[in-house]
Parts: structure tokens; sequence; C-alpha cells
């Protein structure tokens, strides 16, 4: 006669009752305040964006949704990047590709592109690669928009010397390496 199957202990019970937390029918998106960063190196100088510790909100939505969310959402980012792209193709325009100084170029600014100037729906969005550096004065405004009042400069010094010390990378053997001349070898890592 076949064997009787074994009974399952308690603590197995429990964790088959235990509920998934992955799910595939939804999006979850948690909206964090921004804050200076001191966790990333921007390739430009200043100050590099993070966010708070803590979520200041949570925002579910139907795979749908969200998609309709992203497309709003890059739309938006692509009009404002042409907006950008018209403005500076202007300003190249009135001082003759930079070769003229020009006081009406130099009061240029967004609110001077018009909406009607720019084709958005004529773009195809996915085309667009969305996640661009930013230039240090939009990450310093981004910061101050955000309520950020006082930047930490330090970080803006402690980047730039980041920034420079990954321009120098490996040591300079040629052919062989000396372990006594070697930088890499005197580091503990294998000669570059």
């Amino acid at each position: 006669p076949p064997w009787p199957p074994a009974a399952t202990s308690i603590l197995k019970r429990q964790k088959q009752l235990r509920r998934k937390n992955v799910r595939f029918d939804q999006v979850t998106v948690y909206y964090f305040a921004r804050r200076q960063g001191f966790t990333s190196v921007p390739s430009q100088g200043g100050s590099s964006l993070g966010m708070a510790q803590r979520h200041n909100s949570v925002r579910r939505y139907t795979l749908c949704e969200f998609a309709q969310e992203q497309e709003v959402n890059h739309r938006e980012i692509l009009r404002e990047h042409l907006k950008e792209e018209k403005l500076h193709a202007k300003k190249m325009k009135l001082t003759k590709n930079g070769t003229v100084e020009s006081e009406e170029a130099d009061g240029l600014t967004l609110e001077d592109v018009s909406d009607d100037d720019i084709d958005v729906e004529n773009v195809e969005v996915d085309d667009y690669f969305f996640l661009q550096p930013l230039p240090t004065k939009r990450r310093r405004a981004l910061l101050r928009a955000s309520g950020v009042h006082r930047i930490d400069a330090e970080e803006k010094q402690e980047l730039r010397a980041i920034r420079l010390s990954r321009e120098e990378c490996g040591c300079d053997c040629r052919l062989y390496c000396d372990p006594e001349a070697c930088a890499c070898s005197q580091a503990g890592i294998k000669c570059q």
C-alpha cells in the first residue's frame, strides 16, 4: 500500500499562507522630495541631485494608466527640450552662430519661444531618451524650487576632485610591470 503523505509542519504552512508582494497587474510609484545629492558625480560642475530619505507620497496605477502617465510626462519633457532647442537656434541666428554679440539674443528666455513654434505631436516620443544630464544652472534651479535654501558648496569641490581623479586611471607601465614603480601594484590592484 502507498505510504500516507507526510504531515506538513506548522512553519511550512505559515510560509504557504503568506501573501506575495509581487503583482503584475499594477505599478506602484513612490515620490520623493528633491534634495542635494552627495551620492552621484555629475559630468558637469556644481552639486548633484538626490532625494529625501523617505517618500512623501505613493500612487498606484494600472499598467494602462501608468503607460498613459508616462506618455504625458515624456511629451512634457519633449516639449521643454524642443523649446530649448528652438531658443538656442534663435540665439545662434541673432549672433550669426556666436560670432556677433547681440543684446536681443542675451535677453531671450524660454518664455520667448511660443508653444505654436513647437510641434510635439508629430515627433515620435519613444525616439527620445529622457534621462539626459542636466546643466549646473538647471540643477541649482531645481533644488531651489524644491525648497533647498542652502546648497552645500563643499560638495562642489569634492565632486571636482573626483572628476579629476577619474581622468587619470591606471599606471605608466609599458610592456612590463615594475611593481616597485607601478602605482597600481602599490595600490594593491592588478596592473592597468
